[in-house]
């Protein structure tokens, strides 16, 4: 009987969740009130986010900012009359800014933010098992920021990002109707019965993925960058720019496990190995390398204050995706044999429309409101349900309340609708060799509940 592999894009596919679908925006409670606008607001110590040059604004000598989100993430896949739903963690990203005021025209701060990151979780035996089953991935970002007022009218700023992350998922390395093939060509095969039947009544009384793998990577610290302008037209017209280099995370020694469905499916995998029917690449006994992108950000924005009381923004957000071309993954053990493994991705650059505004009937209450649209950069002839990305519409609101002077407590809420949509992925078949074809119809949607605290003195 010809011998079958398991190949090793097992791990790799799922890694690509370091891109669409996990950059975060929620990085402050006020902004996502306003559908995450505030590239043209002086922002205090939160414009070391949204642009560095609005963090001179500082009216106190220190400008402290700290929150946290809860975002509540579904995914549904369907395909002639089967249908399942993502279960997913909630994530918690956060987000902490110091702000200082050096001199009248100079500001200083630190910020630290998890500006990257999700949770999926497809259930183990579900049809695309195969491709992805669980993944959780979180980033955090150190920026050391510098703001100057250059004239009345202009100033500027920039900031060094310095980003480190980790990332955990799993994947079945077959699907089970694979392993029931196998079955099936030993049955018909010339192997001793002594062998073959153990080995055929063990797989077909298997229900589940024979085996999964899972990946633990951690990427170093690696290094880019935050700068902006502001220039306020009149008092009432403000207009903004910034920009977020590409970072390129690096995975140097990721490590992976194998975990089979039970005892006496790892019995038979073994003695397929044994049979030389089947192959397991030896994951567990060595470790992988890989490079990631993060994508650039350049973001332009107009902000119009008709009055005291009423503010109102629009920005343009163009986000690099293209940087996302291709995934390559390399074993480090060159005796363990485990060939490197490139997968095309092919991603494009999109663009993020948002709309936001606030009211403040009185000194110490505002009222927050905003909406965007986000382009997914996934092609839907390459669409892997590790991401299941789409074009999105996000409609928020929000408010914020000072009980004493200079100290505030806001609030955001935030959702997020999905435009459903038909994709495809295509993989290769670990018992026939052939390309396999993932298709279906998604859909998604996701709430996002923000609480921040800020201090002036």
């Amino acid at each position: 009987m010809k011998k079958m592999m398991m190949v090793a894009l097992a791990c790799v596919s799922a890694l690509s969740v370091w891109a669409e679908g996990y950059q975060v925006n929620a990085l402050s409670a006020k902004q996502t009130g306003m559908g995450h606008v505030g590239v043209a607001r002086r922002l205090g110590a939160e414009s070391m986010h949204f642009n560095p040059a609005g963090l001179v604004g500082i009216d106190r000598h220190m400008d402290l900012s700290i929150g946290i989100s809860g975002i509540a993430t579904t995914a549904q896949y369907s395909r002639e009359g089967y249908s399942v739903k993502t279960d997913n963690p909630l994530s918690t990203p956060f987000y902490a800014y110091v702000g200082y005021k050096i001199y009248d025209n100079l500001a200083g701060g630190l910020s630290i933010t998890t500006p990257y990151g999700s949770s999926l979780k497809w259930p183990k035996n579900w049809n695309g098992s195969h491709l992805i089953q669980d993944i959780s991935l979180r980033s955090f970002v150190f920026q050391p920021t510098f703001s100057y007022q250059i004239t009345d009218k202009l100033s500027i700023g920039a900031g060094l990002m310095l980003a480190i992350g980790n990332v955990e998922l799993s994947r079945s390395l077959m699907s089970k109707e694979d392993f029931q093939l196998i079955g099936a060509g030993i049955a018909q095969s010339d192997l001793p019965d002594a062998i073959k039947q153990p080995i055929v009544s063990g797989i077909q009384a298997n229900n589940y993925p024979p085996a999964a793998a899972t990946l633990d990577g951690k990427a170093g610290v690696r290094a880019g960058f935050n700068v902006g302008l502001l220039y306020e037209l009149s008092d009432k017209w403000t207009l903004g720019a910034s920009y977020r280099s590409k970072v390129r995370m690096k995975v140097k020694e990721g490590e992976a496990s194998l975990d089979y469905a039970n005892q006496t499916v790892e019995g038979l995998m073994n003695a397929l190995g044994q049979a030389g029917v089947l192959s397991v690449p030896k994951y567990d006994q060595g470790t992988f390398r890989a490079e990631l992108p993060l994508p650039s950000n350049l973001t332009f924005g107009v902000n119009f204050h008709p009055s005291g009381k009423w503010e109102i923004e629009a920005d343009l957000q163009v986000v690099g995706w293209n940087a996302y071309d291709s995934l390559n993954v390399f074993f480090n053990e060159a005796e363990l044999g485990i060939a490197p493994i490139k997968a095309e991705k092919n991603y494009r650059n999109t663009i993020i429309a948002r709309l936001g505004g606030l009211y403040q009937p009185t000194d110490r209450f505002t009222l927050r409101g905003g909406l965007y649209f986000d382009q997914s950069p996934i092609r839907q002839n390459n669409y892997n349900p590790e991401t299941p990305g789409m074009d999105k519409l996000g409609v928020s609101t929000g408010c914020s309340f000072e009980p004493y002077k200079d100290l505030s407590l806001d609030f955001s809420f935030l959702y997020i609708q999905g435009f459903s949509l038909d994709g495809s992925y295509i993989s290769p078949n670990v018992v026939t060799g052939m390309q396999d074809v993932f298709a279906g119809h998604y859909k998604s949607t996701a709430i996002t509940v923000s609480l921040g605290l800020s201090y002036k003195f």
